[in-house]
């Protein structure tokens, strides 16, 4: 009885992370003997404090592939400054041709964000933030990008660690 049997469901793991699919794109390899069919899946994976991660993956069945994919946004999971439930200050993020403007809001605004955007908001813990999206809506260019410009981010208090000032002197 090692092996497990088809139609159940492998018991899902409680780590606290908040794991969102994002997309998954069936990729066809035409071969000799006919079409070879594939999937890749797009998942953002996050502790809602602050850390965020996002992976892909890439296997026969969607199940695998989002399970390879968890796995490596697991994996490529990093800090964010946050300032409460909003961002320090207004960043933009680029990659590829698609760069996202994230703008910090007041408490009560909500999440105005599109798709795969929101999904990395709220995955990170963000509940007030402003985004508009320029360039392309590709989901893992918007994905990677949006990622890019939340590690940008940087707390006054940061900023005066790293300039040998204290925070009154930085904000002016």
């Amino acid at each position: 009885m090692a092996r497990e049997q088809r139609g159940q469901r492998r018991p899902e793991e409680k780590d606290g992370l908040n794991k969102k699919l994002i997309c998954v794109n069936r990729i066809t390899k035409v071969v000799k003997g006919g079409r070879k069919m594939r999937f890749a899946a797009l998942v953002v994976v996050g502790d809602e404090n602050g850390k965020v991660g996002y992976g892909m993956g890439k296997a026969n069945e969607v199940p695998e592939a989002i399970e390879k994919a968890t796995s490596q946004a697991k994996k490529s999971m990093t800090d964010i400054s946050l300032l409460g439930t909003t961002i320090p200050h207004s960043v933009i993020g680029k990659f590829g041709r698609g760069s996202i403007l994230m703008l910090p809001a007041e408490e009560g605004t909500g999440v105005i964000a599109g798709g795969p955007v929101r999904a990395v908001m709220e995955a990170c813990g963000i509940k007030n933030i402003r985004t508009k999206s320029h360039g392309t809506s590709n989901p893992i260019n918007m994905v990677k990008a949006t990622v890019e410009g939340l590690k940008e981010l940087r707390t006054a208090e940061q900023i005066a660690v790293l300039r040998g000032k204290t925070v009154e002197e930085v904000l002016g």
